[in-house]
């Protein structure tokens, strides 16, 4: 299973064709391949969650700099109910 650092590493091998043909939508990339090419952001992350479970994916918007967030938000545990 490729990690989340793999998924952005194979985004930017495919970014320079990503932004001639699908610049402004959002992509999903999972296993080091584009999954699916998406109008927004919650179709691409609704689709993702559906398909893939928890991940690790990378959804990214083509040409917009990359969303950088803290750990504690990337690595918030997820707890039943609360």
């Amino acid at each position: 299973m490729a990690t989340l650092k793999n998924e952005i590493a194979a985004y930017e091998r495919m970014r320079n064709d990503l932004e001639v043909e699908h610049l402004g939508e959002w992509v999903v990339v999972r296993d080091e391949e584009l999954a699916g090419t998406y109008q927004s952001f919650e179709e691409a992350a609704d689709d993702a969650v559906q398909r893939f479970g928890r991940g690790p994916y990378l959804i990214r918007q083509v040409g917009a700099p990359p969303l950088v967030l803290p750990a504690s938000v990337q690595y918030r545990p997820v707890h039943a109910g609360g």
